[in-house]
């Protein structure tokens, strides 16, 4: 199939071309593997941002920041990337949480976001500010979940089911952004999640992250692509549509109680 066909008005032949996407597990800082990641992806640094030469666009599941040495350094190159029209961009729970301290919100500094806000303290005055104008700017023009590719690709930071895809209440943004939690926690403090991808029946891809896994976790069409960077994992991507994944080895310390299918 070449993806060509004839519109009813004057037997027009319109040809449809796969969006060609290279998707991002969660970051959370990992600055050294994220550009190890995309120089593997084929991506070159042109004019300050990393642009690829067959011209296929990043996306990247959320969770940018948190736990990782260079969060601030994370979220400038994403924030251009997706100024420039080169990157999608969802945000996860961690940048959730980053957005409501920056604009002035109590949270709690814990789960990493201590490590984020320790950078962003120790900036100079002009590029805290800085910093939070682009920060807020990303998460404010982000949608919660992206589809794309005529909907056949959907994008989310933990997930969505079939039925939520075009909706946006609570219940929706809460799944996306934590998963298909019961509201009970394992031994370890590891929040309980249903395993939503195995009922999922849906046409679309959905690529998602959150719960880091040591591989790359394809169930009928659902693709988990955190593969736990900031846990001592490997930082992964997803090209879309071939379906390939490409990772690189993390430099940080292994965390076993943070891979899901080492407790389950």
């Amino acid at each position: 199939m070449d993806g060509c066909r004839f519109t009813n008005m004057l037997y027009r032949k319109v040809c449809y071309i796969a969006m060609k996407i290279d998707i991002f597990g969660d970051i959370h800082g990992c600055i050294n593997e994220f550009k190890q990641l995309l120089t593997e992806l084929g991506y070159k640094k042109e004019n300050g941002n990393y642009l690829h030469p067959e011209g296929r666009k990043l996306a990247f599941v959320g969770d940018l920041t948190d736990r990782g040495p260079d969060s601030v350094g994370v979220v400038k190159i994403v924030y251009h990337l997706v100024e420039a029209g080169k990157a999608f961009y969802v945000p996860g729970n961690h940048c959730n949480k980053l957005y409501r301290f920056l604009i002035g919100n109590k949270v709690q500094q814990t789960h990493g976001l201590e490590t984020t806000v320790a950078e962003y303290d120790a900036l100079p005055k002009k590029e805290k500010q800085d910093f939070k104008e682009m920060f807020v700017s990303l998460y404010e023009n982000a949608p919660l979940y992206h589809v794309l590719d005529e909907k056949k690709l959907v994008v989310a930071h933990a997930g969505i089911k079939k039925e939520y895809i075009g909706q946006h209440s609570k219940k929706v943004k809460t799944f996306v952004l934590y998963g298909d939690i019961t509201g009970e926690f394992h031994e370890n403090g590891m929040p309980i999640r249903r395993d939503w991808a195995q009922d999922y029946d849906g046409g679309a891809w959905i690529v998602y992250g959150h719960t880091p896994v040591r591989e790359v976790r394809v169930v009928n069409r659902t693709a988990n692509i955190d593969t736990g960077a900031v846990f001592g994992g490997k930082l992964s991507a997803l090209r879309y549509p071939e379906m390939q994944t490409v990772s690189v080895p993390s430099a940080m310390p292994f965390v076993k109680e943070k891979f899901r299918e080492l407790w389950d």
